[in-house]
């Protein structure tokens, strides 16, 4: 493989890393904050709210590929990190609320009663107690976020216009074309892609078993 190869696969995955992460930092905070909300609290719009993140999963992403190039372009973020990031968190949000709804709504409330009772405030509870107590919840969330912008290509090949700017799915796209095919280039990125995936299914396990064997075992 060519210096040049190699330097296009460490910059692509760098990039692609970089948003992932990011994406799963804000699809996390935003929907733990959200869900704990629609789970505890009561007040005007919640199931219209709910209802709409149900509807907002019935269409295709590819659906909002235009208004989301056009909003963009208004804010200055084509072929911008911040951009790409804004739109994979966006679309993960609503799976991600109703999952961690689901969780919380699990969790028994004497707890954060008692905790008031102490003098803790919704912050603290919130912080101290529920978060700690949703640790699978949480952690399917985050796979599930990273996942989105890791393998995500529609979007990324869209909004992001500069070769400098690829992700390593667009970069494995482009090196194969109608009269040439970098095979290299194609087998390296596809290493590359899989390898922090399973990385981080490896770190997340423990939570992941721990969610769907919670509550198996009664007394």
């Amino acid at each position: 493989m060519s210096r040049r190869l190699k330097i296009w696969i460490v910059l692509a995955g760098t990039l692609l890393v970089a948003i992932a992460l990011a994406t799963t930092v804000v699809g996390v905070f935003l929907s733990c904050t959200a869900a704990y909300a629609l789970s505890r609290f009561r007040f005007p719009g919640r199931k219209t709210g709910l209802t709409t993140f149900v509807v907002v999963q019935m269409f295709p992403s590819t659906l909002l590929i235009m208004p989301l190039y056009v909003v963009l372009d208004k804010l200055g973020l084509l072929n911008s990190i911040t951009g790409l990031v804004l739109v994979y968190s966006t679309t993960a949000i609503p799976f991600c609320v109703w999952t961690l709804k689901g969780y919380f709504d699990g969790l028994p409330r004497e707890l954060e009663e008692a905790a008031r009772i102490d003098g803790a405030s919704a912050w603290l509870i919130f912080r101290k107690i529920i978060l700690p107590l949703a640790r699978p919840g949480l952690a399917v969330t985050a796979l599930f976020s990273f996942m989105t912008a890791w393998n995500e290509f529609i979007l990324a090949s869209t909004f992001m216009t500069s070769e400098s700017r690829y992700t390593l799915p667009v970069l494995i796209q482009s090196s194969v074309g109608e009269f040439s095919s970098q095979y290299g280039l194609f087998a390296a990125g596809a290493i590359v892609t899989s390898v922090p995936v399973m990385a981080v299914f490896y770190v997340l396990q423990k939570y992941l078993v721990g969610g769907l064997t919670a509550g198996a075992v009664k007394g």
